[in-house]
């Protein structure tokens, strides 16, 4: 159900697209009072839907779709250790003094990170490479697009929680959010509280809608390396491209976001630091690569 139930006016407004949400839920429906929620429904609907992209290049490409189940099979529950994980470890003074495995299981009180969930996947492909013998950088070429597919549905989870938003703004995307459905007052600064906005009696959040924006240059991150990857000009190619592009298009985003993660007590923003590091290294590989090449001829 929608968390502004009690006024009849929308949940989520983009005033300058004209568009406006109502009875937005973050609950699918419950099951014997087990609640469902819309986050995690994007989350499941991302990794089918990033294991079909896959397995259709898995074919056309001549590899084994079971070594690919086999990649699924580990890869995914993996990559929730890792998001979660990640998430726990960073954020740890938000948890302080609780027991470390009763809050790492606690999924249901929110809190994932991507990166972990990469770092997972890396891993998780690392070692089905070495029990299957095949490249690791033909598992990675080929599993990287549909990591971004998978980024772009679940992104919408957080249109669905109303988080992970930016600041204020009144550009063309500009999105309200009804304030009485923010969970978390600590993600809204002093510059959203100074331009509350009224409609229909009820106050909004204005704000820059990060998840669409990330979700948005992911799918054409993910177009541009389907088309590009018949013509790649070394394996491995593929997957660094995805490091550089996504860590790019992180870096924008994070610097709009009103809830970045913090590295320790240094007062740097974690996510940045980590788009910088994976776009610089891959980056650095990619021209390493075509030097490689063009040494050969």
């Amino acid at each position: 159900m929608s968390l502004n139930n009690t006024m009849n006016v929308p949940d989520i407004r983009f005033p300058n697209l004209g568009i406006s949400f109502e009875n937005v839920p973050s609950v699918l429906f419950s099951i014997f009072g087990l609640e469902i929620y819309m986050y995690a429904v994007c989350i499941v609907t991302g990794i089918i839907s990033a294991y079909y992209l896959g397995i259709w290049w898995v074919k056309r490409s001549g590899q084994k779709v079971d070594d690919y189940n086999d990649l699924l099979m580990l890869g995914v529950p993996l990559a929730i250790i890792g998001l979660r994980l990640y998430y726990v470890v960073f954020n740890w003074k938000e948890y302080s003094g609780q027991n470390f495995f009763r809050v790492f299981i606690n999924f249901r009180d929110g809190g994932l990170a991507i990166y972990g969930g990469i770092i997972a996947c890396v891993i998780s492909a690392t070692i089905i490479a070495y029990r299957k013998k095949i490249p690791f950088t033909v598992i990675a070429d080929t599993a990287a697009p549909s990591m971004l597919l998978g980024q772009v549905i679940g992104r919408f989870g957080n249109f669905f929680n109303r988080e992970a938003f930016g600041g204020y703004t009144d550009n063309l995307f500009a999105m309200q959010i009804y304030a009485g459905d923010v969970r978390s007052k600590s993600i809204i600064t002093n510059e959203i509280m100074e331009n509350v906005v009224t409609f229909n009696g009820a106050a909004y959040y204005q704000v820059h809608p990060t998840f669409l924006y990330e979700a948005f240059f992911n799918l054409l991150l993910m177009i541009a390396l389907i088309i590009y990857r018949p013509r790649k000009k070394f394996d491995g190619e593929i997957v660094l491209l995805y490091f550089v592009g996504y860590g790019v298009i992180r870096f924008f985003v994070e610097s709009l976001r009103t809830d970045q993660m913090i590295f320790l007590n240094t007062g740097l923003p974690l996510n940045q630091g980590m788009a910088v590091l994976f776009a610089v290294v891959s980056l650095g590989l990619i021209v390493a690569g075509h030097l490689r090449i063009r040494s050969k001829k």
